[in-house]
């Protein structure tokens, strides 16, 4: 991008070549339509939402908000919104209703895709969290032209922490989500926050996609990643493919063990014998690297604690042999810590200057608001607790979802509970409220964070740089 634009071309963040943009190149675009399943409403969806209309692709475009009922406070929100780009964008809202065999955003995912329009040719599955650069759409679809044999096309969030300890360990859960740039575009996992995919392949069920994901699943991506191992269908990302993915400013220690509850759970989902042979082998080796990294750390903190005890009580030098040995192993942990850490640092630094290109017209991101020192004591409070949540989730074989608790058997969805007393009011990593009229909270406070958010958005000096 950075020679593309040195050779004089100012819309680098959409093509590298700038006669891509003739009208003849554009004229020719496939059809895409955008399924964005929707859940609750919360501080950050207005913004992610007009960056997801407000695309810069130049073919037919369509746009599906998918939600559960009208009382969905995301209804309210959307219908909204949806006016200020009638005569400009194809966007609709429907309603998908309850799910009854699968979980609650899968079901509005299919319904979406059902109701795409004939000649779509692409379909877009993105989460309401996702904020888009002006170029991603257009630079997913370019992939899955040059290259027919790809069955999914995915992207990667880049999350930016609020400040609190919960939202500092959701960004170093997601960091190894990077790791699918380091194998030249190729990888075999992918997000669920962003999928393109065939649209002929909903239509004719192909590869079972649909009956897959339909008939008892839980987890989108981890679904589709199964049928494409068990079909040998190829996944990529393009390195374009970061996105900016705000963190609640609320977003509380307990929010985020339910999201590693929830993130944990989906290894006991499986389609397949190999499916769950795969899930079983994530199981053991996640759990086994994850108090492998952290026990180091309190075997460092027993060495320094007894040369402190040494150091105090003046113990002959002879005596201390053994004790300079443990430091000297406490000082090659801090230096792969350090290493750690800048490697972290340096893949965030890359990926924030990427996020600033990709979108020009977007408000700054830096990296001047990362707490290193958070970043640490993330790595190991996520470490520690992911074996736990695991093990817990192996032994409960149910979850709360944003209200809904779902049941697994055979690693399957058998059983699905609805309870607005009994679950959260607010999802996990967005804060979004999740009932309307009936539940929490109220709809006077829903208006008024409505409201808040479009007048924040109006702010040229906050959102328009």
């Amino acid at each position: 991008m950075k020679s593309s634009m040195r050779a004089g071309n100012s819309f680098a963040f959409l093509f590298h070549d700038i006669n891509e943009l003739e009208h003849s190149n554009q004229v020719n675009l496939p059809r895409v339509t955008v399924v964005m399943p929707l859940k609750g409403f919360g501080e950050h969806n207005l913004h992610n939402w007009r960056s997801q209309i407000t695309s810069l692709y130049g073919g037919p475009l369509e746009f599906l908000f998918v939600v559960e009922s009208t009382e969905d406070p995301a209804y309210h929100a959307v219908s909204c919104l949806i006016p200020e780009f009638k005569d400009a964008v194809d966007v609709r809202v429907i309603v998908a209703g309850l799910s009854t065999t699968c979980s609650q955003k899968i079901h509005n995912q299919l319904f979406g895709a059902e109701k795409m329009h004939k000649d779509s040719k692409y379909v877009l599955f993105l989460d309401d969290d996702v904020r888009l650069h002006p170029g991603s759409i257009g630079a997913l679809t370019a992939e899955m032209e040059k290259n027919p044999e790809i069955f999914i096309q995915t992207g990667y969030p880049l999350d930016l922490p609020s400040g609190s300890l919960g939202s500092y360990c959701i960004y170093e859960y997601h960091m190894p989500c990077s790791m699918g740039f380091a194998t030249g575009g190729k990888t075999f996992f992918l997000w669920g926050g962003c999928m393109m995919m065939h649209a002929d392949d909903f239509r004719y069920d192909r590869y079972g996609v649909v009956s897959g994901l339909r008939d008892g699943g839980y987890s989108d991506d981890m679904t589709l990643a199964a049928i494409a191992g068990a079909h040998k269908r190829l996944i990529t990302s393009p390195p374009v493919a970061v996105f900016p993915h705000p963190l609640a400013s609320d977003l509380s220690f307990s929010r985020y063990w339910n999201y590693l509850r929830k993130q944990t759970f989906v290894l006991e989902s499986y389609t397949t014998k190999v499916n769950w042979i795969m899930n079983r082998a994530l199981f053991s080796s996640h759990c086994y690297l994850s108090w492998g990294f952290v026990a180091p750390y309190f075997m460092a903190m027993t060495h320094v604690a007894a040369a402190l005890r040494i150091y105090i009580r003046g113990y002959a030098h002879e005596e201390t042999i053994f004790v300079s040995n443990g430091l000297l192993l406490v000082t090659c942990l801090a230096v792969c810590t350090f290493t750690e850490l800048f490697s972290m640092w340096n893949l965030t630094r890359i990926e924030v200057q990427l996020c600033n290109m990709l979108s020009p017209e977007a408000p700054r991101l830096s990296l001047a608001s990362y707490n290193w020192v958070l970043v640490f004591i993330a790595m190991l409070v996520d470490n520690f607790l992911y074996p736990i949540s695991a093990l817990r989730s192996h032994f409960s074989q149910s979850i709360n979802w944003s209200g809904i608790r779902y049941h697994l058997k055979n690693g399957k969805i058998s059983k699905i509970e609805r309870s607005k007393d009994k679950g959260p009011i607010y999802t996990d990593l967005g804060g979004k409220h999740l009932y309307g009229k009936k539940g929490a909270p109220p709809r006077a406070s829903l208006l008024g964070s409505l409201a808040k958010s479009l007048a924040q958005w109006r702010q040229p000096k906050k959102f328009d740089g």
